[in-house]
């Protein structure tokens, strides 16, 4: 009997403790669940919630809301552990570096890998952070590190020419300045909290090495050591830099929606300069143009040269894809063609594409600075003139005219859709560049010289003679008004009418001229596109004179359409 009583205790014992401990895992469950739920909902709060919260008396004296925080604890701690981050992240650069390397390799070498790689003893020093907030931030969160390191790094690439020579090339005198933003991205209720972390060289303020052959000298081999380069250049803006970012899963899940992506076009006109510096000691600039959204060698766009000129009209069209629109800049460069020998800087230009708004086209004059970074150049070097219009994927049906938002699309705007057969230029403007390149925005203009006023006078007797000179660039036609004597402020309203084969790519040019019995003087001129017009229908607008002391030409510009296809 006391032994089956035996056995009924120790079995009720036993479920009693499988239920309690049961009961027990489930309110842990349960606490940790709710745990994780508070952490997120903190991960959420911004500086704005947390001084809603608490007023500023009840702040302890070491919190400060400052845009950055100093990060002395975190370089103390980076130095303990950087032995282990080292064999990490070389392992993670030669796995992510490596393959972007090989992608661009110069033609004149057969190979191009790592032998050796080691970051050093010397740990990075981290000089700030801050956390980025805003509504796109509402599902994540952004924290950006500023990073300067001055290392000694053991690199060392293995190369191999097509000549079958090797090559070791050591990296050295690593001098890097700049920032990573890591992302936290989604945020959830389980721990630790969030999904997945993305990381990115957000900004690359400086880096600078040299290159060594091991055992020998690499500048004794012509073309090798800025091929080299460039091409380590290349492959940290194309595998790290963003808006590219490296994604690490923490919690399983489908991250695809993180990953890099096309998010639009930006069709770019570049127009013309005017007053560029003259870097030439006998003669003028010989100027070309270089844009790019991101600096690597197979998306940057180049214009023609135009000999001894400093007031360039280039008049050329690009297209460019765009990756994050808040964040990416169109980048203009201006040098002077010293043809065999390195090209001279004249001056640079930035544009941030957040400024553009979608579907409008933006006019702008860029003034050329020397350092993008470093804005203390006063000097003059020039101005750009481009037009601007980001298309942003997906939005076909909300885009209205850019000039009036009060009329429906115009016959420009509205895209060339698949199995569309109208035979206006519907459609063009987000049209892909293969079926851009189709059409031909045909049409007549019809410009009415209406008057000028306030013109410098270039007579003795403190008057001019001036007369316009009509001139579309593409199509080589000229015309000229009557001439108007003794007159500072000349009435001509002559209109006249050209047939223009290729609106998007004309160019309207006015020059002001005051006609003498003994020859002729240039008082100024106007330079513009035919996108307005084309956009508008019709306009009447006065314009500043071009390389005048003063004074302003009136116009009345008229646009009658008619849509054709290129012929094959």
């Amino acid at each position: 009997m006391s032994f089956f009583f035996g056995i009924f205790l120790g079995l009720g014992v036993g479920i009693g403790l499988i239920i309690a401990f049961a009961r027990y895992e489930n309110i842990r469950s349960t606490r940790r669940s709710d745990l994780a739920k508070t952490v997120a909902s903190f991960a959420r709060m911004t500086v704005q919630d947390s001084r809603k919260i608490l007023p500023r008396e009840s702040y302890p004296s070491w919190v400060v809301f400052s845009q950055q925080q100093k990060l002395t604890w975190l370089n103390v701690q980076l130095d303990k552990i950087w032995p282990f981050v080292d064999e990490a992240a070389s392992e993670l650069i030669r796995s992510n570096v490596e393959p972007v390397l090989e992608q661009y390799r110069p033609a004149i070498l057969a190979s191009l890998k790592f032998s050796k790689l080691t970051l050093g003893t010397v740990a990075p020093q981290f000089t700030g952070v801050s956390i980025i907030e805003g509504e796109s931030q509402a599902d994540g969160i952004t924290m950006e590190l500023e990073m300067q390191w001055d290392g000694n790094p053991n690199i060392v690439l293995g190369i191999k020419t097509k000549l079958g020579m090797a090559l070791p090339v050591q990296v050295k005198n690593i001098g890097f300045t700049g920032m990573f933003r890591l992302i936290f991205k989604p945020l959830v209720d389980e721990f630790p909290c969030f999904g997945a972390v993305s990381y990115s060289l957000r900004q690359k303020k400086k880096l600078d090495f040299t290159l060594k052959i091991i055992g020998g000298d690499i500048k004794t081999i012509p073309g090798i050591s800025d091929a080299i380069q460039e091409t380590i250049r290349d492959a940290i803006e194309d595998s790290i830099t963003w808006p590219v970012r490296k994604i690490i899963p923490i919690i399983p899940g489908d991250y695809s929606d993180l990953e890099l992506k096309p998010v639009g076009t930006l069709d770019v006109k570049l127009v013309q300069a005017k007053d560029l510096t003259n870097k030439d000691v006998i003669g003028k600039s010989d100027p070309y143009a270089e844009l790019f959204i991101r600096p690597l060698r197979d998306k940057i766009k180049r214009s023609r040269t135009i000999n001894n000129e400093l007031n360039p009209i280039w008049n050329e069209h690009f297209e460019f894809i765009v990756e994050d629109a808040s964040t990416q800049h169109l980048t203009i460069r201006i040098s002077d063609d010293e043809g065999v020998q390195a090209s001279e800087l004249i001056g640079c230009a930035q544009v941030p594409l957040k400024e553009l708004i979608p579907g409008k086209v933006k006019d702008v004059w860029l003034k050329l600075v020397k350092d993008l970074e470093v804005q203390r150049d006063t000097k003059n070097r020039g101005q750009v003139h481009l037009e601007l219009l980001y298309c942003p994927f997906g939005t076909e049906s909300s885009i209205k005219n850019p000039f009036n938002p009060d009329f429906s699309l115009t016959s420009l705007e509205k895209v060339l859709k698949p199995g569309n057969d109208e035979t206006d230029a519907s459609n063009f403007i987000r049209a892909p560049s293969s079926r851009k390149s189709e059409v031909i925005v045909r049409g007549v203009l019809s410009v009415t010289v209406v008057a000028a006023e306030d013109l410098p006078a270039v007579d003795l007797m403190g008057k001019a003679d001036p007369y316009v000179v009509l001139i579309m660039k593409k199509a080589e036609t000229k015309v000229k008004t009557r001439v108007v004597n003794d007159s500072l402020n000349p009435v001509w309203n002559q209109t006249f009418d050209f047939v223009v084969e290729d609106g998007l790519h004309e160019l309207l040019i006015l020059e002001l001229w005051d006609h003498d019995t003994f020859g002729k003087d240039r008082i100024g001129r106007v330079i513009m596109t035919l996108t307005r017009v084309i956009l508008e229908g019709e306009l009447q607008d006065s314009f500043t004179l071009d390389g005048a002391k003063s004074g302003r030409l009136f116009l009345h510009l008229k646009w009658t359409p008619q849509l054709k296809f290129r012929e094959n």
